[in-house]
């Protein structure tokens, strides 16, 4: 996907859980990393979302009251999720690309 730098929306992610399990109890969360960083996103890297429908997680973006401004470039897009029992899932989830 690709967006310009001075729109203001949600970025919605996809998120498949697994087989059973309600993921809605807790917030998704989602880190935008430039493609240069290879790293995998810290703390201070997630932004809290919300659910959209219950399988997509969501984030306003943007200069316009967005929860994180992108400056222009590419960025690998992970969104994080804590189902109930053992399991916290980070899934590296696609890229976006801010012109």
């Amino acid at each position: 996907m690709e967006l310009p730098a001075t729109t203001t929306e949600y970025v919605h992610i996809p998120v498949t859980p697994p087989a059973g399990v309600d993921i809605t109890g807790t917030p998704p969360k989602l880190a935008f990393l430039p493609t240069s960083n290879r790293a995998n996103p810290t703390v201070a890297d997630w932004q809290t979302g919300a659910w959209a429908n219950g399988t997509e997680a969501r984030l306003l973006i943007g200069p316009d009251g967005g929860a994180i401004t992108l400056a222009a470039g590419d960025y690998r897009v992970y969104v994080s999720f804590d189902p109930p029992g053992s399991e916290n899932i980070v899934r590296l989830s696609g890229y976006l690309g801010i012109t």
